[in-house]
C-alpha cells in the first residue's frame, strides 16, 4: 500500500516519484503483478511514517518506470478501481492493508446527469483558465464511450480540494458522485467568478 497526499481515481493516470527504501522495495515486490494500492493520508506526511490513512482507496497498475538518478524513479500509474481497507496490518517492511474491492453500486448511469456532469467540468476549467492560466493543464484525455469510466475521467479533471475529491471517491452510487462533481464544480465556479471578479475591481485602480 503506498499512502499518498493525493488521491488517484479509477482510470487516472498519474505520476510517483519514488525514493524511501520501503517503497522501493514495494515496486520490487510487485514487479510480477505491477499492481498496488494507495489511499489518501487523512493526516501526517508521505515521507517517514506515522501518518493516518482513510480507508477507502484505488487499486493502481504500474505502466511504465524510469530512473532519475540519486535513488530516484520515476513511476507512471493508472488507477484500476476503489477498495475498502478492513483492516491495517504491519507496516514492515512498507504499508500494508487487507482490503476488499468496494463494488459500485449495480445502478444505470443517468445519461443527463453525466451530460451535466460533463459540461459543469468544462465551464469550471474554462473559468479556471482565466483565473489561474499556469495551473489548467490540458488533460489529454479521450473521453470514453463507456459511461463509467467517463464518470471517472470527469472526476480526475476536476479542479477541487483533496478531501472533496476523496468524498467523491468514497460514494459508491455512480449517480450520487456526479451530483456531488456538479455541486462542486458549481461551487468551485463561484469562488473563481469572485476572484476573477475582484481581479477586475483591482485593474481598475
Amino acid at each position: 500500500m503506498f499512502p499518498l497526499g493525493m488521491v488517484i481515481f479509477p482510470h487516472q493516470v498519474a505520476a510517483l516519484c519514488i525514493f524511501e527504501e520501503r517503497y522501493k522495495q514495494l515496486l520490487a515486490d510487485v514487479a510480477s503483478t505491477r499492481v498496488f494500492g494507495s489511499c489518501l493520508i487523512s493526516r501526517g506526511s508521505e515521507v517517514g511514517g506515522g501518518d493516518e490513512r482513510t480507508s477507502v482507496g484505488t487499486e493502481v497498475r504500474i505502466l511504465g518506470t524510469e530512473s532519475l538518478g540519486h535513488g530516484q524513479t520515476l513511476v507512471i500509474l493508472q488507477g484500476q478501481r476503489c477498495f475498502r481497507v478492513s483492516e491495517w496490518l504491519d507496516d514492515a517492511p512498507y504499508p500494508r492493508a487487507i482490503a476488499s474491492e468496494r463494488c459500485c453500486d449495480d445502478v444505470m448511469i443517468d445519461p443527463e446527469l453525466l451530460e451535466l456532469a460533463r459540461t459543469s467540468v468544462r465551464a469550471l476549467r474554462t473559468l479556471q483558465s482565466e483565473v489561474e492560466p499556469e495551473s489548467v493543464i490540458d488533460p489529454n484525455v479521450v473521453m470514453a464511450d463507456d459511461p463509467w469510466e467517463r464518470s471517472w475521467q470527469l472526476c480526475s479533471m476536476t479542479p477541487m480540494a483533496t478531501l472533496d475529491q476523496f468524498k467523491v471517491l468514497s460514494l459508491s452510487n455512480p449517480n450520487d458522485r456526479l451530483r456531488l462533481l456538479v455541486e462542486i464544480c458549481c461551487e468551485r465556479y463561484g469562488d473563481y467568478q469572485r476572484m476573477l471578479g475582484a481581479d477586475d475591481f483591482s485593474n481598475r485602480d
